[in-house]
């Protein structure tokens, strides 16, 4: 009983490790598992957030009603008992990302995580999973005797590996044998370029990096002389660099220890880029993103607004599709410019309430040099006043109302503002752009995109139910 419980004890600290370090790395995340212990025996679903709620009969068609699962298991007894894993098919369950495996210790397991949807890929997320399959047969092996939390603190802290295997696995992949690019240094020299500052501006500009048979096929405009090549590791050398390349399409060229020399653009090759973009960046891999970073951490988040849920509460208006996009595109400005700013949108076009500069006759804003000039009004303090009509009709507006239960003073004025003003003016959305938080939509007094903190005792359980009686229980 004693050796069965530090078995789940193992289960638990290695699902909390996964939920710690998804949340950091894409926002609040959930994590569960439906494993089992012997090739005989039952199916457990360990699933403390109800991450797997809603889809039961996926579950049961998958597990219950199918043995393909168990049909694709290699003989375990062939394989070592630490360390030796060999992976399973996904199991596809919507807006979910999956990744399991068999192993002599612990027969099956298939972990389950959220797909967020502004992730720029998915690959890491999936590396981390399988680390976790890895973590778990090994902690299932040692059977309590070696019991320590060093499975979860590992988890906890995964997200560089994550990318590296991601990138590794990819790019092996793609050149049909293991590259030779320094993944480690190569991550860890873009976390410190993106905190270095040079006479206080953030990095900007493109950091490609080439295996060393690449060198003659890349359009070189300056080649650094071997002896005189500045190291990849001395970020401020690299951050002074970028200056040569910011705002144009030229390129700086490594190898992964030496920057190279400058080039022109070129295409058409698997390469991989650390595209700075002065407030963050992306992590590209064939042009394709795999993760974003800012002051010195990856995030998977693509770091454009999701609007999702103001597109859907416009859908029912008639013209909510163009007045979506006008307010996409002053959002982005926004962010790209890194100011906050407050737009008041008004599908009914009753504008009732708002005091401001009002704009006579108002800017029509299907035409494109008035939604530029939109766009520089939004820098103004107060917010801007945008009609179901597509049209601005005021700016600095203020935003008041009585004091409400969902205000987080923490966020400041702008969004508690938002929140008050929207609970007096209930058919009127207040889009709220800040500089270090999510774009906000708020509405009736309710931030419409609030992440749930998804609060719970993290209790372990020590005799998780079978997967037969889970469904039942629903």
């Amino acid at each position: 009983m004693i050796q069965q419980a530090s078995k789940y004890i193992s289960v638990h600290n290695v699902l909390e490790g996964l939920r710690h370090g998804l949340s950091r790395y894409s926002g609040t995340s959930r994590v569960s598992l439906v494993m089992a212990e012997t090739q005989d025996g039952p199916l457990r679903v360990y699933d403390p957030r109800n991450l797997l709620r809603g889809h039961e009969p996926k579950l049961a068609k998958i597990f219950l009603e199918s043995d393909q699962w168990r049909e694709a298991a290699p003989d375990v007894a062939h394989l070592k008992p630490f360390g030796q894993t060999v992976m399973a098919d996904k199991a596809h369950l919507a807006g979910l990302i999956s990744s399991g495996g068999f192993a002599p210790s612990l027969y099956y397991q298939m972990w389950f995580t959220e797909l967020h949807p502004n992730m720029c890929a998915i690959g890491p997320t999936e590396r981390w999973l399988e680390h976790a399959v890895w973590l778990l047969a090994h902690d299932f092996a040692s059977e309590g005797a070696f019991f320590t939390s060093a499975s979860k603190h590992a988890l906890e802290a995964f997200e560089t590996h994550a990318i590296r295997n991601h990138l590794h696995q990819e790019l092996s992949a793609a050149l049909g044998r293991a590259t030779d690019l320094p993944l480690y240094p190569i991550l860890e020299a873009i976390q410190k370029v993106s905190t270095t500052r040079e006479e206080g501006e953030r990095p900007s500009g493109k950091l490609i990096f080439i295996e060393s048979n690449e060198v003659n096929a890349i359009p070189w405009m300056v080649r650094f002389p071997e002896q005189e090549r500045p190291r990849l590791e001395n970020a401020k050398h690299v951050r002074k660099l970028l200056l040569a390349v910011e705002g144009s399409r030229r390129r700086l060229v490594s190898d992964g220890e030496m920057v190279l020399g400058i080039s022109g653009p070129f295409s058409g090759a698997f390469r991989l880029t650390a595209d700075f973009q002065e407030r963050h960046g992306l992590l590209r891999l064939g042009g394709k993103p795999v993760c974003s970073f800012t002051d010195g951490t990856f995030h998977s988040s693509t770091r454009k607004p999701n609007l999702v849920l103001l597109e859907e509460a416009l859908l029912e208006h008639e013209g909510g599709d163009g007045l979506f996009q006008m307010v996409t595109s002053i959002v982005d400005e926004a962010r790209k410019q890194g100011f906050g700013c407050t737009l008041v949108v008004d599908p009914p076009g009753g504008g009732s309430g708002l005091a401001g500069q009002t704009l006579n006759p108002p800017l029509d804003l299907t035409r494109h040099e008035h939604l530029d000039l939109a766009k520089s009004l939004a820098k103004v303090d107060g917010a801007l006043h945008i009609t179901g009509q597509g049209q601005l009709s005021a700016f600095a507006c203020l935003l008041d109302g009585l004091a409400v239960p969902s205000e987080d003073r923490a966020r400041g004025a702008r969004f508690n503002s938002a929140l008050r003003f929207t609970a007096m003016h209930p058919k009127l959305i207040v889009v709220v752009v800040s500089e270090d938080a999510p774009v906000a939509i708020v509405l009736g007094g309710i931030l419409l995109n609030a992440m749930c903190d998804l609060h719970h005792d993290d209790e372990v359980e020590l005799e998780p139910p079978t997967l037969q009686n889970w469904l039942e229980a629903q």
